[in-house]
């Protein structure tokens, strides 16, 4: 599985991504900076990772998307190629206006920062294939903005279409729902708040976020 991971001003996560990605798909990802117009070819995935692109200064993510890679990876997306966002790479996603919604400031205005409980609610996309429904798993968040809210149509049209993939399992910040990460309309594009590439090896303190890079090398590679 051929692979990248957009690098904006901020980015202080593309590493961790970039090394769990080497590390289950045994390829080198590529380091892409936002400043660049054009992606690699016969990429099967593009990454966009955490951090605090810009300072976070405007509101979370809303001057990377203006990137002029993100033109790019907009029309990779279009395409179908799978892209995922995680922390601030799904503040890009909802700005750049591949997923619905929005990520506000923490509910009490706190910074999250520990593990967490999810539930999978969709196990049925290429980021998923190896969880099991309803299974709780635990993967560590870092955020200030992840509070994802939008209106209620919209809600009930990711509930009803099956695009709510991750769920809080516990209070965490205020998510509408209790979402912690959703799919675009087409499945190929997902963001979530917490960090899957953190939890990659038990010697990493657990591995339940390896298998979203498992199921993505089975569904893609």
């Amino acid at each position: 599985m051929k692979s990248a991971v957009v690098v904006f001003p901020g980015s202080n996560c593309d590493r961790d991504l970039a090394v769990a990605l080497r590390d289950v798909t045994g390829v080198e990802p590529v380091m892409v900076w936002h400043r660049d117009s054009a992606l690699p070819e016969g990429l099967d995935l593009i990454a966009l990772p955490g951090g605090f692109s810009y300072g976070d200064y405007l509101r979370s993510g809303a001057m990377s998307a203006r990137s002029p890679v993100m033109r790019a990876v907009v029309d990779a997306a279009q395409q179908g190629r799978a892209v995922l966002g995680v922390c601030n790479g799904f503040q890009v996603l909802t700005e750049a206006g591949l997923l619905p919604g929005a990520l506000m400031r923490n509910a009490g205005l706190d910074f999250v920062c520990r593990d967490v409980a999810l539930t999978v609610a969709n196990a049925q996309t290429p980021f998923t294939a190896h969880y099991d429904a309803g299974e709780q798993i635990r993967i560590p968040v870092a955020h200030h903005d992840g509070n994802y809210t939008a209106d209620d149509a919209t809600l009930d049209r990711l509930e009803g279409e099956g695009r709510i993939v991750f769920r809080y399992a516990e209070a965490v910040n205020g998510s509408a729902r209790d979402i912690a990460g959703i799919v675009n309309d087409s499945g190929n594009v997902l963001g979530l708040m917490p960090h899957p590439e953190r939890l990659i090896d038990d010697a990493l303190g657990g591995s339940d976020g390896r298998r979203l890079f498992e199921g993505l090398v089975a569904a893609l590679g």
